[in-house]
């Protein structure tokens, strides 16, 4: 009789699914819409699915989907149990689990434990009254003595973060809209709580979480006021928004939070699920690596050091290489696009930027030590969309308009097929949907990309398929070589002791071809991905064209 066994490495990469994963990250508003109303829904996930698994991504992060008035656009959640009838039911989202584990691949929620919505029935009960049952469940503290709110936080989306509430004669925190009031995790039942509505998701199946604004859950308990920023922030908030003025030491990111997340991670190790932390603080990178190191809080961690405007060389080596040096056992994960900021494509490329820079800015994103969360349509080579003040939808956007126009332009529906109303993001129904579809992304539409050999869709499916075959990539060390900007090069190693080979990888971040000279082993350049942008070498002269790579095996 022959039985089946499963070795221990094989064990260990079965439950290490997540080191050095592609994670796709679904907005179901924006991503199809299968009953026609002009906002996509569980069941148009479902049905693309196929889509996003010919891409060779390992797993898909989906954005909130919970019941919410949507004043955030889910963020804002009032059942954390329920999933909101405008993007289907309980059923649909279990349908959704079994489809992605068919298709191979792990399936990761949005989890929003900092905050909920005002029309939570907790935060209803607990701004009743000062003694029920829940009044300790949320931020209260009484004004200073000429009524003025009791510090000086800021609330991320403008102005304070405190709201004055008439019943309890009291001030409530939110660090974002007035309408997310912040959870007090000081409260042990609080933390109960949380621990037992993220079991209700692992029972369901999920194999992991992405944990939003991960860094709010506890606050100072002497309302202590911030200092003034010592260096303004403009990497996790824009220019014009006052919250990057404040050193915030004591609105987030407290000791507390620490053994929290190791509550967290003792509950996901018992289902054998994953968590990616989102960090926007003043040193995000000392943040990431505290959150992430040890093995026993957050799996891995990214934050808004590549989401800014900055796509300089330098700065994405000295980004990685800062985080490198005290990331120690931690693991990152990178981005260069979400929910949150403009498109890569236009934010990096700039005007009129060829489809060429989401091959080679993909390349180099996918060749960083660390996994990777990839925005839904980035494959497609989209374009950020100006949105007119009168269609704006986003409560941040409205605020700080024109200065900051939100962060619709990165949300507008995927365009599926070019000659269908509205991209087919209606199933081919011409519904208006809930964000405009520009002309210039039928022109990019799936079945477009699809069609075109030399597509950036087509591009990023051979970069997946291939990077699977190279260890080095995936969970392998890092190390940059100098070489003028704007090339950005680096080697990646194997893990000690690990199969596969040492590739020495080039990027020309640039519009211009570009000759340099670099002093390295001899290489043998692996199978193009892309002839027309496929680097040269001559001896240790290197020629990449515009937007051109260079990936090549170290054979002395």
């Amino acid at each position: 009789m022959n039985t089946l066994s499963t070795s221990p490495s094989s064990a260990t990469a079965a439950a290490n699914w997540w080191r050095g994963a592609v994670i796709y990250q679904v907005y179901p508003r924006s991503f199809a819409d299968q009953n026609g109303d002009g906002i996509g829904d569980l069941p148009g996930i479902i049905d693309r699915l196929p889509y996003i698994a010919s891409l060779g991504v390992d797993a898909i992060w989906v954005s909130p989907f919970f019941r919410s008035p949507m004043k955030d656009f889910g963020y804002d959640i009032a059942d954390y149990r329920d999933v909101d009838p405008m993007f289907g039911t309980l059923a649909d989202f279990d349908r959704l689990i079994g489809r992605t584990h068919e298709l191979g691949m792990k399936l990761m929620v949005d989890q929003v434990l900092s905050h909920t919505s005002d029309q939570h029935a907790w935060f209803k009960e607990s701004r009743s009254s000062r003694d029920n049952p829940k009044a300790d469940w949320y931020v209260w503290a009484d004004p200073k003595a000429d009524g003025t709110p009791p510090n000086n936080w800021l609330s991320v989306f403008g102005g304070s973060a405190w709201q004055w509430d008439a019943r309890r004669r009291q001030y409530y925190l939110h660090n974002f809209l007035t309408s997310q009031p912040d959870l007090n995790f000081h409260n042990p039942e609080v933390q109960a709580q949380i621990l037992s509505d993220i079991r209700f998701w692992l029972d369901r199946g999920v194999d992991g979480f992405r944990f939003d604004a991960c860094i709010f859950h506890f606050h100072d308990l002497q309302l202590r006021d911030n200092p003034p920023a010592e260096v303004r922030d403009t990497r996790s908030v824009g220019e014009s928004n006052p919250y990057g003025m404040q050193r915030h030491l004591y609105d987030k990111t407290q000791p507390e939070n620490l053994p929290f997340l190791e509550r967290i991670r003792t509950l996901l190790n018992e289902y054998g699920a994953a968590s990616v932390g989102e960090i926007g603080d003043d040193d995000s990178l000392k943040t990431m690596a505290a959150y992430t190191r040890d093995g026993n809080k957050l799996h891995m961690a990214y934050s808004f050091n590549l989401l800014t405007t900055d796509n300089s060389a330098r700065h994405i080596r000295s980004e990685v290489e800062a985080l490198e040096a005290q990331m120690h056992d931690g693991w990152a994960s990178w981005s260069f696009g979400n929910h949150d900021v403009p498109r890569v494509l236009t934010r990096w490329g700039g005007p009129g930027a060829s489809t060429d820079y989401i091959k080679v800015a993909a390349a180099m994103l996918v060749s960083l030590r660390g996994s990777v969360c990839w925005w839904q349509g980035d494959e497609l080579g989209l374009t950020e969309v100006d949105i007119p003040y009168e269609k704006i939808q986003d409560p941040y956007g409205i605020t700080f308009w024109p200065d900051f126009k939100g962060r619709d332009g990165c949300r507008t529906p995927m365009p599926w097929r070019q000659a269908e109303p509205n991209g087919g993001f209606s199933h081919g129904k011409p519904v208006e949907p809930w964000l405009p579809v520009p002309p210039e992304h039928l022109a990019r539409a799936v079945d477009v990309n699809e069609a075109d050999a030399r597509s950036p869709l087509n591009f990023v499916r051979r970069l997946l398929a291939w990077r699977k075959t190279q260890p080095a990539l995936v969970t392998g060390d890092i190390r940059f070589l100098d070489a003028p900007e704007p090339v950005l090069a680096l080697v990646r190693t194997p893990e000690y002791g690990g199969p596969g080979k040492t590739l020495l990888c080039l990027f020309n971040l640039g519009r211009d071809p570009v000759e340099f000279t670099l002093t390295v082993p001899s290489t043998q350049a692996t199978t193009p991905l892309d002839v027309a942008l496929q680097g040269q070498r001559d001896g240790n002269r290197f020629t990449l064209p515009a937007h051109g790579l260079y990936f090549g095996e170290i054979t002395a």
